[in-house]
């Protein structure tokens, strides 16, 4: 029977988990590690066949299971490459309010302000979403997104102090491309899948001024964490948002 390559010891391969989930399991372990980087070309399936001693089959259901989940692109008549958030498909991935006329590339890219960011100690149920000690150092984004000039997504964001380290105001400004690829850019961390609770709430008084809103205007609440590799969490992420011209579109199934 052909059995993966234990390039990866310390990655765990169960007795019934079924053998192109191992494979998928030490390409994720690879990926993680940073032998691929995003944007760049995987090995192809002959080859990563030949490294794990499986089939190529095995390896081709591994990588569909990979692209999939947004994790992989293929690429035709170039190969498998890692997937990057400046891809345009991968871009709006995350972002699930669109206009309520048109579609988001009609609408174009979201004029962004960059209110405040600072550095600062985790308060416990920061910690907690970020799977951190309370008082350890994080960085906290505040933004505004608009839409033809109009101010419609105001977000707050944690992130944990020691992959951002360096991250500032001016950085965050100067990056054109979504925040996701500077993350992944600049930092090396890639999000690979996000967790959201979704409620209607009313703004504070800050919240409707920076959203041009009254506030007993109700608002589209999204908290939402981010995970890099392996399920560790790299981001939380509170957004406030208009839907007197934006509607929030899930795909589902």
């Amino acid at each position: 029977m052909n059995t993966p390559l234990s390039a990866l010891p310390d990655t765990p391969t169960p007795a019934f988990s079924p053998l192109y989930q191992q494979i998928k399991a030490l390409i994720l372990q690879n990926l993680k590690a940073g032998e691929w980087k995003p944007g760049e070309p995987i090995p192809s399936e002959m080859d990563l066949a030949a490294r794990f001693r499986v089939s190529q089959g095995t390896v081709r259901k591994a990588i569909d299971e990979l692209a999939a989940e947004n994790l992989l692109v293929r690429r035709q008549g170039k190969g498998t490459f890692v997937a990057t958030h400046t891809e345009h498909h991968v871009q709006y991935r995350f972002l699930k309010l669109v206009p309520d006329s048109g579609d988001l590339n009609s609408e174009g890219p979201a004029e962004r302000t960059i209110v405040d960011c600072k550095r600062l100690r985790a308060a416990a149920d920061v910690a907690r979403a970020l799977s951190l000690r309370t008082g350890d150092a994080v960085l906290q984004v505040r933004r505004v997104l608009a839409y033809g000039g109009v101010p419609t997504i105001l977000e707050d964001l944690w992130l944990p102090g020691v992959p951002f380290k360096g991250l500032t105001a001016e950085r965050l400004t100067a990056w054109r491309g979504p925040m996701y690829s500077l993350f992944e850019a600049e930092f090396g961390v890639h999000m690979i899948r996000a967790e959201e609770r979704i409620r209607a709430v009313l703004p504070d008084d800050a919240q409707a001024a920076l959203l041009a809103v009254t506030s007993a205007t109700p608002l589209l609440s999204v908290e939402r964490v981010a995970y890099t590799y392996h399920d560790t969490p790299m981001e939380l992420r509170r957004g406030l948002y208009r839907t007197d011209t934006h509607h929030y579109r899930n795909e589902l199934g």
